[in-house]
């Protein structure tokens, strides 16, 4: 799925992409939440090292509008971030950055996410995670 106004990365991973980062519990039923409407809903999904994060492929310029609490998203357009390479998640303190892995990699999924549709996602997952806690 290309996103209006953004190339779909090539075989060599030409185009920069944006990294929306969220905790991970919340990225895991976003994640199911996007499966679940339908393949390429969703694009290449990283994790930090200990799995503490997830960060959602976007395209390149969402962070200058990304604005959903508990949430980042980080620019990195011009700063080497690119498909299909694997980058650094910054710690959730701001430390130094944790080596990442793929949960779904580049080539099984859309090349990146939407992120008007993982913006919804994230929100119906934060209610969802709510609604479960409240049932003690």
């Amino acid at each position: 799925m290309t996103t209006a106004g953004t190339a779909a990365p090539g075989a060599g991973g030409e185009e920069p992409c944006d990294l929306v980062t969220v905790p991970a519990r919340q990225g895991l039923e976003a994640v199911d939440i996007l499966r679940r409407r339908g393949a390429p809903a969703v694009g290449p999904v990283l994790h930090d090292g200990a799995c503490d994060t997830l960060g959602f492929l976007v395209p390149p310029g969402t962070a200058a509008a990304w604005d959903l609490p508990g949430s980042a998203c980080t620019r990195t357009s011009g700063r080497g971030l690119r498909l299909p390479e694997l980058p650094e998640l910054p710690e959730p303190a701001g430390d130094a950055p944790r080596p990442a892995g793929w949960l779904l990699p580049p080539g099984d999924t859309g090349p990146v996410t939407d992120p008007a549709v993982l913006r919804r996602a994230l929100g119906e997952a934060a209610r969802l995670i709510e609604a479960a806690d409240g049932c003690h």
